[in-house]
């Protein structure tokens, strides 16, 4: 499932948590890459992801959590 991470609304997010996150979310994003979306992300642009289909619930859940907005990707 691909997903599109739009924006972070928390008002002080923590980026080591968001960046962890995607890392453990995604099918094919490293540590590494994971701190580069983060930045991208909280500067205000939209990122990428795709997310195992058997992680989708709990994934989605902790996004929620992280007050990161999100939409499906056909």
């Amino acid at each position: 499932m691909k997903i599109n991470l739009l924006s972070c609304d928390a008002q002080r997010p923590d980026k080591r948590v968001i960046a962890k996150c995607i890392a453990e979310i995604s099918s094919s994003i490293n540590e590494s890459l994971s701190k580069e979306l983060t930045d991208i992300l909280l500067e205000g642009d939209p990122i990428n992801i795709e997310v195992d289909n058997k992680n989708s619930g709990s994934a989605l859940r902790t996004l929620r959590k992280l007050s990161i907005d999100y939409e499906f990707i056909d």
